[in-house]
């Protein structure tokens, strides 16, 4: 008989609370169905990507070494996530966001011990302390900027991180400062949206909207 690994939900508190083996566990569950679905969405495009397999992999251990830290209620929701995340990496022509996600890690860093309820009834209720409140915010916005079309984070990530003027903007991308402006005020209501489904837990509403876009 196989090993028995142990159920999603339990195999990600475990890796939240540092289990490192945990991430394997996680891995070997979740992976192969994972490059599947990466495999199934984008189709052509990942002919011009090599060893998009490897990518996957690595992309999935970054973003759960350096990403925020979050439970979910279903295998599901998982997969979607970290499928949608390596969808995202894939998709990113310069690999620009798993570079800022190691800077905000280490420079803003969030506490081991913030870990992001995705299913609302699984929340404490609890006095906010300003400072936490802050860091939590950070964490939602992090990770609804993972789910982010790479295009349209990258003009959020440029503006809103490091201050730059959208002309500056459009020159490093190669477009006019009116497009970039309008990439940005386009971009802000849906991470807004995306905060706000994470938030509800509305993780199969987010999975219906990858799908329409896919």
């Amino acid at each position: 008989m196989g090993q028995h690994i142990p159920d999603t939900t339990v195999l990600l508190k475990r890796w939240n609370s540092g289990d490192e083996s945990a991430l394997q566990e996680l891995l070997t569950k979740h992976l192969p169905w994972i490059q599947t679905y990466v495999h199934q969405r984008l189709g052509d495009f990942l002919r011009s990507k090599e060893d998009s397999a490897d990518i996957v992999q690595t992309a999935l251990v970054e973003f759960l070494r350096y990403g925020p830290r979050f439970q979910v209620s279903s295998e599901a929701h998982l997969r979607f996530l970290l499928g949608r995340i390596a969808e995202n990496v894939l998709r990113d022509r310069h690999d620009f966001f798993t570079r800022r996600r190691r800077q905000a890690a280490r420079e803003q860093p969030i506490p081991d011990d913030s870990v992001l309820a995705l299913d609302p009834g699984a929340r404490e209720i609890t006095q906010p302390d300003a400072a936490l409140e802050r860091k939590q915010w950070q964490a939602w916005v992090r990770l609804a900027l993972e789910l982010m079309d790479p295009d349209e984070r990258e003009v959020i990530v440029l503006r809103q991180w490091d201050n730059l003027e959208f002309a500056e903007i459009g020159a490093r991308l190669g477009l006019g400062a009116d497009a970039v402006r309008m990439r940005f005020q386009r971009a802000l209501p849906k991470l807004a949206h995306r905060i706000q489904m994470l938030q509800r837990g509305d993780i199969d509403e987010l999975a219906l909207r990858s799908d329409e876009q896919a």
